[in-house]
């Protein structure tokens, strides 16, 4: 299937991969249509996606089985008058309902809106209101439905509550008898590549979240991360931990996998249990994992040595930047070498660790071939190697396929980030000798003290090296001589809770003058029960900024 949309599939280096690797992007593409109904028609047997949940149930769906359930589910849609650009929610966990879903709705040339079962009726009511949402699919919990009942008085677009059970409210359309007994599917007239297909209201850390739209070519943007990133072929069982409703999921459990060929492994669960996750990869074989450092260092601590793990061959970090800790204690118990990836949500897998790489541990790895990233100081120009600066993606002629459309509604948010001929990403790095970015930080994060700037993940990832640091995160705190000077705020591990003084904020500081460069160290050290986070579990850090001055 890959070799449809590239140029070549197989490189002998990360030279030859980044000079000559070319997307192939062909007029009206539908993943839909040409990936899952192509894989249908030419293994219909192939397993897509084995699916299991925490209640001992397990499915496996063929492509066939996908293509029917999702041609259902599109003919269904359209007996309800749902069609080319109308806005439909899914809040749908890890249900299986999700692929149905998503699938169906981009072969009839509708928007879909991933969201967590997490918002509450004020988010909901936002959202239908920002984006004139037509319809919400979502899972019959008793606390789901309610908040979108309780959302319906203010969201005049809402026309269609659709639960996939198990409870079925009044008012409430019912996801399986419909699509059960729904007509044979017509398809439509085909989409055009520039359309929206895909849009995510990002939690960014200050304000409401904004919308990013995304268009129909974009899942093929997402090559890159599951052939090439994530190195995946037609026998790898592949799980990413991310529930249905963030940006990651159909990074790491759609559009790259499935044009790989791979399987998609889906673990249906309420509440994530380091115990659970090694149990799921030594029961079903899984070889191939991408997770947050933050999973990792859970199953660390659960400890990988009471689980066969001896299928896993690669593994992948994804969503914050790496400890360098967490790599060589896992490369330790288990061999393996995780490689990490960076993106957002307005894009593909950016920078990564490839396969022809050696990884170098805290580093993000070089940019994908399809972005031309560069490094550029506030005045634009670019940096050089061992010079910080914002990360940007210059547009060239074309935009590149993975990258946002726009702002949904939003001109002005478009275009403080596109001008210039680049998108900012607002994230700043520094670049190695050899080509290797590093993560400093978000612009506004970077702490600027006696001339030195200091990026807060540096000095976090010392901090997560002492015994007593659950969780950490690194601000700057005006100051008359120094300009700014460095905070830590912590969270301690249960062990330390009661430890907490002026002798445990000095072991604290003296371990990060020997573990990084001194003048990085924490000046101020603040202990805390929990962190500020946002909706999507980002740490809040303008508001630990903020409340730095009003003190």
């Amino acid at each position: 299937m890959v070799e449809k949309f590239v140029n070549r599939v197989n490189f002998d280096s990360y030279e030859d991969f980044k000079n000559n690797f070319k997307l192939n992007v062909p007029e009206h593409f539908n993943f839909g249509y040409d990936v899952v109904d192509e894989w249908a028609k030419e293994a219909p047997n192939k397993v897509a996606m084995q699916w299991t949940n925490d209640k001992g149930e397990h499915i496996d769906f063929t492509f066939a089985d996908i293509k029917r359930e999702s041609d259902k589910t599109a003919s269904y849609l359209q007996s309800l008058g749902i069609g080319k650009g109308d806005m439909v929610m899914l809040i749908l966990k890890r249900r299986y309902e999700f692929w149905f879903s998503i699938i169906a709705l981009h072969k009839i040339g509708a928007v879909v809106i991933p969201a967590t079962h997490l918002l509450t009726n004020k988010d909901i009511i936002y959202r239908c209101n920002a984006a004139d949402i037509k319809a919400i699919i979502a899972c019959g919990d008793e606390i789901i439905t309610q908040h979108i009942n309780d959302s319906v008085a203010e969201s005049p677009s809402l026309k269609y509550r659709i639960s996939i059970g198990p409870n079925i409210p009044e008012g409430w359309l019912d996801f399986h008898k419909g699509i059960n007994s729904a007509a044979p599917f017509v398809a439509p007239a085909r989409n055009d590549n520039d359309d929206i297909m895909l849009l995510y209201f990002t939690s960014g850390t200050t304000g409401h979240p904004k919308m990013v739209a995304h268009t129909f070519t974009y899942p093929l943007g997402h090559i890159v991360t599951g052939k090439y990133w994530h190195n995946l072929n037609e026998n790898d069982l592949h799980l990413t931990v991310a529930d249905s409703g963030w940006g990651k999921c159909v990074w790491g459990k759609l559009y790259g996998q499935w044009i790989s060929g791979a399987t998609v492994f889906v673990y249906d669960h309420e509440k994530f249990n380091p115990a659970d996750m090694l149990a799921m990869i030594e029961k079903y074989h899984i070889n191939s994992f991408c997770a947050p450092p933050t999973i990792f260092r859970f199953m660390m601590k659960e400890g990988l040595e009471k689980y066969d793990l001896s299928s896993l061959k690669q593994c992948y970090i994804a969503g914050e930047p790496l400890n360098p800790v967490i790599y060589e204690d896992f490369r330790k118990e288990t061999g393996i070498k995780l490689m990490e990836g960076f993106g957002q949500t307005e894009t593909t897998v950016s920078i990564a660790t490839f396969p022809w790489m050696e990884p170098k541990p805290g580093s993000m790895g070089r940019p994908s071939p399809i972005f031309d990233i560069d490094l550029i100081a506030p005045d634009g120009h670019s940096v050089e190697d061992g010079e910080q600066g914002e990360i940007v993606i210059r547009l060239g002629k074309e935009r590149p396929v993975g990258l946002f459309k726009e702002y949904y509604r939003d001109p002005q948010k478009t275009a403080e980030c596109l001008h210039g001929g680049v998108y900012h990403t607002g994230d700043v790095a520094w670049r190695d000798e050899d080509g290797y970015l590093w993560f400093v930080g978000r612009t506004d994060d970077v702490i600027k003290s006696s001339g030195y700037r200091i990026g807060p993940f540096e000095v976090e990832s010392a901090l997560l090296t002492h015994p007593a640091v659950l969780e950490c995160a690194i601000t700057g705190v005006p100051d008359e001589i120094r300009g700014q000077v460095v905070k830590a705020t912590i969270v301690l591990t249960k062990e330390f809770k009661d430890k907490a003084g002026d002798a445990l904020i000095k072991d604290i500081q003296d371990h990060v003058k020997r573990t990084t460069a001194p003048y990085k160290y924490p000046r101020v050290v603040e202990f805390v029960d929990e962190m500020p986070k946002t909706i999507s579990g980002k740490i809040k850090r303008a508001e630990l900024r903020d409340g730095n001055k009003t003190k």
